[in-house]
């Protein structure tokens, strides 16, 4: 990590509160599949989202930063987040239930950023990861292995 800009209370809330709204969006992917079909469940908030965003855009009318393209590899966001949305509400819905979901996604989560900080993939700067990524890595795995097979017990 720079030691540049590092990171702030506010930061750390952040990612805290984006947290608690993945647990929310998963909750509400996993009813809309229960009521519905996997494709259901994915498109109903891309749908929402998508018209959303084409409102605040319109309201908002911001001006373009750089007219410069992004990426080619930036436009598979909603491909990735559509099948995202697909296996977390086929998962929730099975035995791991909405924690083994959200502990195993998140353990996920952290091994491809630990392959991507290694490989400096997405133009970021490489960096390999230490005994304490792996550390965390463990931890987590281990905590998702408990919610998963013991969670349920009475």
């Amino acid at each position: 990590m720079s030691t540049d800009n590092p990171p702030r209370f506010i930061h750390y809330l952040g990612a805290f509160a984006a947290g608690g709204l993945i647990t929310l969006m998963l909750l509400t992917n996993g009813t809309l599949a229960q009521y519905g079909t996997l494709l259901f469940s994915s498109w109903v908030p891309h749908l929402t989202g998508t018209v959303l965003a084409i409102l605040i855009l319109l309201t908002l009318r911001p001006t373009r930063a750089a007219s410069k393209r992004p990426p080619l590899w930036a436009y598979l966001g909603g491909v990735s987040g559509g099948l995202t949305v697909v296996a977390t509400s086929a998962a929730m819905n099975s035995a791991l239930a909405l924690s083994g979901t959200i502990a195993l996604g998140l353990a996920g989560q952290i091994v491809f950023s630990l392959f991507a900080d290694a490989k400096g993939l997405f133009e970021m700067a490489q960096r390999m990861p230490g005994w304490r990524d792996f550390a965390g890595l463990a931890l987590i795995t281990a905590g998702a292995l408990i919610l998963i097979f013991y969670g349920s017990a009475p």
